[in-house]
């Protein structure tokens, strides 16, 4: 057997001793773990303000979504037209301006109401003529002089034209006039319109000088003082919906995080809406009470969404932030196991319901104990954590 001279063993254990020492320096990797777990160290979840909580259980209500807007009823919705067509003389309101009922919202000027006011005294004066002249005949009837079918001629001719003239009385009263201000020297080229209820203009649809028709609408009023909801339920869920059943609205417009707002069911329609399988839920909002004032903010047309709770039962829930949202499905985290080191979570799925006051019903899909160690703050630091380790892994 041949040795080698030790000069020669020299470079191959210094090559053996080096690669022994990078073996060393090198840190050991990190245990494995299952894709839905993470791991924290003790100082990351005092970072990260990891909390440890338990589900709890709360009667929080079974609910319908539904959508639709803001309305007022059809008493409150007014058309203002002219009962007789002329000429726009005068126009002294605008759009959003609030007006009392018996206001003037424009004056029309025609000589068509020259001409029925001069009717309305015509007819007057021949009342008169025609009362002195049964009052004639009747005492010629009385004396056997006159012939009694001119005292009945007489008495028609008077009723015919007592009808006449209030036909024409009412006339000027429809167009704004009072027929008992009329007199030969008083009369009138131009009429008042009338608001017919108080209210905020929501259109003006006429200018100065137009002429407008009967037909035609000159202004369209508003009254806020009833504002309700009209929301759409679809077929699926209506039987759910009775009246007096609190409903938590928002209006998408003002933004996220907006204070739902509540009302109160009143009417649940009785008949599908055309061209559609919903039925129309109305519903009273609340004037009274820390809500009244943002209700009072609100604008017929808006839209809204809205949750009609149906029923209360008790559920499991869990803290907004303890679910990271997921589509159908969210996702939140409980502890497997702690050590001296930190704790490892794991991720666990579970389908999210109604929310109430910051907490959510939530239905687990894997079973866990009432009593299991959740995280109920600092869930989306766990899931960008365990999301960065998949990405390391790979």
């Amino acid at each position: 057997m041949k040795f080698l001279p030790y000069a020669a063993l020299l470079p191959f254990l210094a090559a053996c001793g080096s690669k022994a020492d990078e073996a060393a320096d090198k840190p050991a990797p990190p245990p494995s773990r299952a894709p839905n777990e993470v791991f924290l160290s003790k100082i990351q979840m005092q970072a990260a303000g990891i909390e440890l909580g338990t589900f709890t259980r709360r009667d929080l209500g079974t609910e319908v979504q539904a959508t639709g807007q803001i309305d007022v009823p059809p008493s409150h919705r007014v058309s203002v037209t002219a009962i007789m067509g002329g000429y726009v003389q005068q126009l002294p309101v605008l759009p959003g301006q609030f007006v009392k009922r018996g206001s003037v919202l424009a004056t029309l000027r025609s000589p068509d109401y020259l001409k029925l006011q001069q009717d309305y005294l015509q007819s007057q004066a021949r009342i008169v003529f025609l009362q002195q002249e049964t009052s004639r005949q009747q005492i010629l009837n009385d004396e056997d002089v006159g012939a009694r079918r001119k005292l009945q001629q007489a008495a028609s001719e008077l009723r015919t034209e007592q009808a006449a003239a209030g036909s024409l009385a009412a006339q000027l009263r429809l167009i704004g006039l009072n027929p008992g201000r009329i007199t030969p020297g008083n009369i009138r080229p131009s009429v008042p319109l009338i608001a017919p209820i108080g209210g905020y203009v929501k259109a003006v649809l006429v200018n100065p000088g137009q002429f407008v028709n009967p037909q035609d609408v000159l202004i369209e009023l508003v009254d806020r003082s009833d504002l309700h909801l009209e929301l759409k339920v679809f077929e699926r869920d209506i039987a759910k919906v009775k009246v007096n059943q609190d409903i938590l609205f928002t209006v998408p417009a003002q933004g996220a995080g907006t204070r739902p707002l509540p009302a109160t069911v009143f009417l649940v329609g009785k008949a599908f809406d055309d061209g559609g399988h919903t039925v129309s839920v109305h519903a009273h909002l609340h004037d009274t009470g820390p809500d009244a004032a943002a209700a009072a903010t609100l604008l017929p047309g808006q839209y809204v969404s809205a949750r009609i709770i149906t029923g209360r039962t008790p559920q499991r829930t869990l803290p907004e932030d303890a679910l990271v949202p997921g589509g159908e499905v969210s996702y939140a985290y409980y502890q497997v196991k702690s050590d001296a080191k930190g704790s490892t979570f794991r991720r666990f799925s579970l389908r999210p319901g109604a929310t109430d006051q910051g907490q959510v019903a939530v239905r687990p899909l894997d079973k866990l104990a009432d009593t299991t160690h959740l995280v109920v703050k600092g869930a989306y630091f766990l899931d960008a954590e365990r999301s960065k380790g998949q990405s390391g892994d790979e």
